[in-house]
Formats: structure tokens, C-alpha cells, sequence
């Protein structure tokens, strides 16, 4: 059966977890003790039936009312199987959204009827144009508690299509939606009758499926190298394409060439690897491999540079100076490097641009920047080859930025 993932963001309490719990509860997703168990939670809490616990395990959680870690959940429809990655919307967990939407084929943008747009939706819908996901539904939420009102969901939704279109988002659907009353998730509601649209779970059914890594070009990041007997085994993930046995390669960035003899797998040795297995390979001539090389192909490989243009998220409580110590990471390369110029700072709230000194970037700011690596990196567009095209930087073993490659120079 066909999968697709999808993520679902936006401002913290605006109901991600209870349509997520809602939509495991009408897939009959979920086993009857789970059922007894939420109802229970929300009895003892002296609240009415909560599909948030559902998602919400950590007790922690429930007594904060906040989801504090992406968390990766299953349903079927007749056309496909999901899988939802519920990301946390408080801005303490930034980087816990960063990581779940990276991985996501489209997003679900949830904003609650009552509230409108926040702070969080903004910053959220501009961390999916930021990661370049580009499928988005908008669902408006809560719509019981403005009386299933028109005139209320035209207001939200005509404030949040101005919004997103200054990010460059264009949502292929906006869905007034109840997920605790279950109004338009798995059947038209009758409280909303001039609503003429799809139903949440019959719009999830037009998402379109991005093309498998496994038929693009080759990409496997070494990870490590074994000596085993007489074999040198490089080992690794292959992020995108396939290897085989006899196949031409190149490694970067020393740009040697070779042939691979053979892959190597537990307990066997297959004639060929793809997309998301992890391996063991050897090579026909003796070319020394190490971490952080990049095995592709000869005629459709990465772009070789030390100098790149980027998008970054700051997310560490000490503020970015010029003095600062970083280390570059992506896939499994490493190295120093310097942010040569910050272009622009942009709060991620508002999204505007911020005057004043540009040799500093602060907590949760957005900047576009030049960076200058010690050593050239091997890097790929991030909608071809996400592995590639990400990366994060690193202070004092500490992770204190996020960001996505814009502009790449040989």
C-alpha cells in the first residue's frame, strides 16, 4: 500500500493532538484499551472526552497540556497508509518541529477559530517555506466554539491566505473544521452547511507523493570504514539511488573513481542496495575512504564547494557573534566554518526584517547568511536530496542552528 507522511504544526493549544487522536479514533487506529484509557485520563481530570491523550502519553504532558516531542503515529485510508508526524508547537520546541517537518511530503496547518493566526502559525508556516514543503492544507479548528460562525472562518482564513502568501505558501485546501466534536473530519457536518469542500480525511487523499529517493541519483554518505580479513568495508546509509556491484563511482571530494566489488550486509552480499538501506561496500581499486565522504555517481554528483548561501534558524539562548566557534555538519561531513556575512535578519514571528547590528544573530531569529567552510563539502539541492541540503551548526558540541541550502558556489 502506498504511504505518504505528512506533519501537522502550528500555535501551541490549537488542537494538533486532538485531531491527530480524533483521526485515530474514526480510522479505528486505535486499540479499545486506548479508547478506555483517554476516557478515563479525561474523567480524572474532571474534563470532557480529550483525544489529545490519545498522543499525549507522557504524564508531564498532560499536566502542561503541551506535546514536547515530535511524535510519529499510523492510519489507513482505503487509498493509502499516513503517517503523521505531530510536532510541538510551543517555542520552546523549535528544533523538535524543525526535525519532524524535514522529514514530511506535506504539512497540515492548524489554526484556531477562536484565536486566529499566532505567533507559532506564523513562525511555523515560515519554518515549511524555509524546509520548502511545499503541499499544505490549512484547517481552521475549534469552529464549535465560534458557532460553527461563516463570517468568523472568512475572517481567519482570508488573515492567514494574506499571511501565508508573503512566505510563499499557497494551501491547496482550507477545511473549517471541530476536531473534539468530529465536524468535517471523516463526514460533512451538519452544523457547517455552507461549507461545500472535502472532508479532512478525504482531502489527506489528494496529497501527492514526492518521486522515491530511490530513483535518483546516487548519493551514500561513508559513516565509518571496518577492516574486516582483507576487506576494507565502508559503511554507511544510502540516501538516495541505488548501488551495485560492478557500478562506476566517484568519491568526493577527492574526486577519485573506482568500481564497487561488492555490498556488504549482515550475514550477506547482496547484488544491489537502494534508498534508506544501510551497507557495507568495497571497491575494485585500493582508494582510501573515510567519514564524511561522498559516494555517487560520475555523471550526476553533488556540487563541491566551500562557500555557501543559506537560510538558518538560531535556536540557542546565546546569541551568534563574530568570535564564535562553529562546526558544519551535513550527512555525515564535518568541518570548521565562518559565517562571512549576515545578509539579513528576520524575526520569525512577524517575519520582518530586523534593523541594527548584523555581526549578531539572536535566539529564534531567521538570517540568511554566507557561509565559508575550512574544507569543500559535497551538497545537493534540499528538495532533491534532503541529506544533502540541510545541515546544522554546531558550538561547543551543542546544536545552535538549523538551516536549509539556498545558493550554492563552486
Amino acid at each position: 500500500m502506498d504511504v505518504l507522511s505528512f506533519v501537522i504544526v502550528g500555535h501551541v493549544d490549537h488542537g494538533k493532538s486532538t485531531l491527530i487522536g480524533r483521526l485515530l479514533y474514526e480510522t479505528d487506529s486505535v486499540p479499545p484499551d486506548k479508547i478506555e484509557e483517554m476516557k478515563a485520563a479525561s474523567t480524572e481530570l474532571g474534563q470532557k472526552t480529550e483525544f489529545a491523550y490519545l498522543l499525549d502519553h507522557l504524564e508531564e504532558e498532560r499536566k502542561q497540556g503541551i506535546t514536547i516531542d515530535t511524535t510519529q503515529v499510523f492510519f489507513n485510508t482505503d487509498k493509502r497508509r499516513y503517517v503523521i508526524i505531530d510536532a510541538p508547537g510551543h517555542v520552546e520546541f523549535v528544533k523538535n518541529m524543525i526535525t519532524g517537518a524535514s522529514q514530511a511530503e506535506a504539512a497540515i496547518l492548524i489554526v484556531d477559530a477562536d484565536q486566529g493566526v499566532r505567533e507559532q502559525t506564523q513562525r511555523h508556516s515560515y519554518m515549511l517555506s524555509l524546509l520548502g514543503v511545499k503541499q499544505v492544507i490549512a484547517v481552521i479548528n475549534k469552529m464549535d466554539l465560534v458557532e460553527y460562525s461563516e463570517q468568523k472562518y472568512i475572517e481567519v482564513k482570508d488573515h492567514l491566505r494574506t499571511f501565508l502568501s508573503s512566505v510563499n505558501i499557497e494551501p491547496a485546501l482550507y477545511i473549517p473544521i471541530s476536531a473534539i466534536k468530529g465536524d468535517n473530519i471523516s463526514k460533512s457536518s451538519e452544523h457547517m452547511g455552507w461549507y461545500d469542500g472535502p472532508c479532512f480525511l478525504g482531502s489527506l487523499d489528494s496529497l501527492r507523493k514526492k518521486p522515491s529517493a530511490e530513483q535518483k541519483s546516487l548519493v551514500f554518505p561513508i559513516q565509518d570504514v571496518y577492516k574486516v580479513g582483507d576487506k576494507r568495508i565502508n559503511a554507511g546509509r544510502v540516501e538516495a539511488g541505488t548501488i551495485k556491484n560492478g557500478m562506476d563511482i566517484k568519491i568526493l571530494p577527492s574526486g577519485e573513481k573506482t568500481q564497487v566489488k561488492t555490498i556488504e550486509k549482515f550475514l550477506s552480499s547482496p547484488e544491489v542496495a537502494a534508498a534508506s538501506e544501510s551497507i557495507g561496500m568495497t571497491t575494485a581499486d585500493p582508494v582510501f575512504l573515510d567519514r564524511g565522504n561522498i559516494v555517487c555517481t560520475t555523471t550526476d554528483e553533488p556540487v563541491l564547494t566551500d562557500k555557501v548561501q543559506a537560510n538558518i534558524f538560531w535556536m540557542s539562548k546565546h546569541p551568534f557573534n563574530a568570535g564564535m566557534k562553529l562546526t558544519f555538519r551535513c550527512a555525515t561531513q564535518e568541518t570548521g566554518c565562518k559565517i562571512e556575512n549576515i545578509i539579513r535578519r528576520i524575526n520569525s514571528s512577524n517575519l520582518e526584517t530586523i534593523d541594527g547590528d548584523n555581526n549578531i544573530i539572536e535566539n529564534l531569529e531567521v538570517a540568511r547568511i554566507e557561509i565559508r567552510t575550512k574544507k569543500p563539502v559535497a551538497i545537493k539541492d534540499f528538495n532533491d536530496v534532503q541529506e544533502l541540503g540541510r545541515f546544522v551548526l554546531v558550538n561547543d558540541g551543542n546544536i545552535c542552528a538549523g538551516g536549509i541550502i539556498t545558493l550554492l558556489e563552486t
